[in-house]
């Protein structure tokens, strides 16, 4: 936090505003007092339009200071728009959050990340796939980030801790309310990584549909480039898959989401056709960086499930549906 108190965090939780006139705020003040004795009147010249109704400011303030007493209390920290440690990547994004919350160490800007995303139901080759990738980048010592959902999500977290990279999950709940909560062990891994759990939501917030597309624009904007392994023609990772693309991100999708035969996978299959180029390997997306790749030997990830992987099939099937 800064020099500026908790402004920040007050701004934050103005009702009735926009992200982008939160940001006009931010920018608009230097002090507590400066917002106190803002009127009406004096606001909506700043956001150019009118409010339908006006905030009790001391009842938001005090909510702002319980949050950061819970933040300090419990090792949590928040960061603001206006601060030198908001991810640049994230803050020259469309519709930043003027704060975002976080345990553990944010990713360094100087280092990509590559976002994984995927349905929550894999097929097998897919999730396999997922794992593969996240752990073959994470040997270079590329991170993955994601949003800590069961299936693709968490095969690609879980690939990537394994290849030895701090991991980066983005939430749709506060950032002490891990869901789904079969994932709680998973996130622990990911902070004993070195990385982080994030979220725009602060401590408390319980998870709700409407925030996880939304978290979805977070994931995209600290990415370098976007992986989509398997999705289906409604899916979340669509919504990241857009994102990406309105922020000029590289947009691909894996090999696996994109073969024939079975369900679940129409929505890769039509980014695609579309033009997205298809993956079959880490190889492939460090080729893309300009990563050296000689190190990189698929033999050293081949056993994701076994050595008898078509006796795992049925089984692991069952398991991605109700337990990742």
């Amino acid at each position: 936090m800064n020099n500026r108190g908790i402004l920040d965090l007050i701004i934050s939780l103005l009702p009735e505003l926009k992200l982008t006139e939160k940001i006009k705020l931010l920018m608009s003040f230097d002090d507590e007092e400066q917002l106190f004795v803002q009127s009406k009147r004096d606001i909506e010249e700043i956001i150019n339009r009118e409010l339908k109704t006006f905030w009790d400011i001391t009842e938001i303030r005090d909510k702002a200071g319980l949050i950061d007493t819970t933040c300090r209390m419990r090792r949590f920290n928040w960061v603001s728009w206006m601060d030198i440690d908001y991810p640049p990547l994230l803050r020259e994004s469309y519709d930043p959050p003027p704060v975002i919350f976080y345990i553990g160490t944010l990713p360094n800007p100087e280092k990509p990340l590559l976002g994984m995303v995927g349905t929550r139901r894999p097929s097998v080759n897919a999730a396999e796939q997922a794992y593969k990738i996240a752990g073959n980048i994470g040997r270079k010592g590329v991170s993955v980030i994601s949003g800590l959902a069961k299936g693709i999500d968490a095969m690609s977290h879980r690939g990537n801790l394994i290849g030895g990279a701090p991991g980066y999950a983005v939430l749709g709940s506060g950032i002490d309310e891990v869901y789904p909560s079969v994932n709680r062990p998973l996130a622990k891994r990911i902070l004993d990584s070195g990385g982080a759990l994030i979220s725009e939501y602060h401590p408390g917030v319980r998870p709700c549909k409407w925030f996880f597309p939304a978290r979805n624009r977070i994931i995209a904007a600290l990415s370098r480039s976007v992986l989509i392994i398997e999705a289906p023609k409604k899916s979340g990772a669509l919504i990241t898959a857009a994102f990406a693309l309105e922020q000029g991100k590289d947009l691909w999708v894996a090999s696996s989401g994109v073969q024939e035969g079975g369900s679940g996978r129409e929505g890769t299959i039509k980014l695609a056709i579309e033009g997205a180029p298809v993956i079959n390997s880490a190889c492939d997306i460090l080729d893309k960086w300009n990563y050296s790749v000689y190190e990189i030997e698929e033999k050293d990830t081949a056993p994701v499930f076994g050595a008898d992987r078509d006796k795992m099939v049925s089984s692991m099937a069952n398991f991605l549906k109700i337990e990742i």
